[in-house]
């Protein structure tokens, strides 16, 4: 650790100085949590000589101020690679003509699914979308055991949930209107906020205020919930829909994966394929399942350690949602939540 940590401000420190070729490092754009990226930025510099330049995302803006940077930038690209942790912006971006298509060799034994049919992102390291509870406020009979759920009287006030303008909460919207239908997803929309839905700045701050006991349930990532649980806070994870639903049928778990991607023109293509090589090997993804971050590996060759908390695809039923179909729906999503939610 101490050695990785050092790589790291070594490279930090080279970077800042300007003393490397576009040819002698990689930058990427980074929208996974800074605190599990950085250790395999730093390991995959140790083996591969170049010097790694990550920028990341706040977590209030999380994936959406780079999105719009590459846009930005896309007639004179900066970044080599995008990490994305919001495959419905890696879809978005793609069709703009944002990545150059590449084929990994190491994506050989991932699912069909994972890959887009142009070969411009591959996706990798998902994370569910789960409710995280206080057990000392809610009991266990009590518990929802669905999203839907959470627009009962007796939730009002109690349950928060991230800006859903951003991030995998956003993305969980879409994914909604998607499965549900527009006109069903809307008035599900509505009856959080009738309900008193508290909105926080991200998902930690969501689980993080579920476990000090300020809101009774709230809607998270598998990571952020992880986090709590294992810092001894008196919390517990739903799966949501976990059995599937009894009137909408497609509705179950969503896995929201990361992707890769080469950026179109980047200043060094050659090294962001071989990092996103590097990213996409089985030890990498076992790194980031192992390593505190809590990524479910969608490698099937992948062996790693999950918490036995963690309910993996296979588990339980996966929402039958069309992520293409559901970046159709973005731009209608957007307008929808930011009429009801950012006035």
């Amino acid at each position: 650790m101490i050695a990785r940590i050092a790589v790291s401000l070594v490279v930090g420190l080279c970077l800042a100085a300007g003393c490397t070729k576009p040819s002698e490092r990689v930058v990427v754009y980074c929208a996974q949590d800074k605190e599990f990226a950085e250790g395999v930025f730093a390991d995959f510099h140790i083996e591969s000589k170049l010097a790694v330049a990550p920028k990341f995302d706040t977590e209030a803006n999380k994936s959406v101020g780079i999105a719009v940077e590459l846009e930005a930038e896309s007639a004179r690209p900066r970044a080599d690679v995008h990490w994305n942790n919001e495959i419905l912006a890696t879809i978005r971006l793609a069709r703009k003509g944002i990545y150059e298509p590449y084929a990994s060799p190491a994506a050989a034994s991932f699912p069909d699914w994972t890959k887009a049919k142009d070969k411009t992102w591959q996706a990798f390291a998902s994370r569910a979308r789960v409710l995280i509870v206080n057990t000392n406020l809610v009991p266990e009979a009590e518990r929802p055991k669905s999203l839907l759920d959470l627009t009962n009287p007796k939730w009002k006030g109690k349950v928060a949930m991230a800006k859903p303008l951003f991030g995998t909460t956003a993305t969980q919207a879409a994914c909604l209107f998607e499965v549900l239908g527009p006109d069903v997803a809307k008035r599900y929309f509505r009856d959080l906020k009738s309900n008193d839905v508290q909105i926080l700045a991200g998902n930690k701050q969501s689980a993080v205020q579920v476990a000090e006991g300020r809101y009774a349930i709230g809607l998270t990532d598998t990571d952020d919930a992880l986090i709590e649980l294992y810092a001894g806070k008196p919390v517990a994870i739903i799966f949501p829909d976990r059995d599937g639903h009894k009137d909408h049928p497609r509705l179950g778990v969503l896995y929201i994966p990361n992707t890769l991607a080469v950026v179109k023109g980047a200043p060094n293509p050659d090294g962001a394929k071989r990092m996103i090589d590097y990213l996409l090997r089985a030890e990498t993804e076992a790194k980031l399942a192992e390593g505190g971050g809590f990524q479910i590996p969608l490698n099937p060759k992948v062996v790693a350690k999950l918490p036995a908390s963690l309910l993996v695809p296979g588990q339980v039923k996966t929402m039958a949602v069309d992520f293409e179909k559901a970046a159709d729906l973005w731009d209608e999503v957007q307008a929808f939540l930011r009429d009801e939610f950012a006035r």
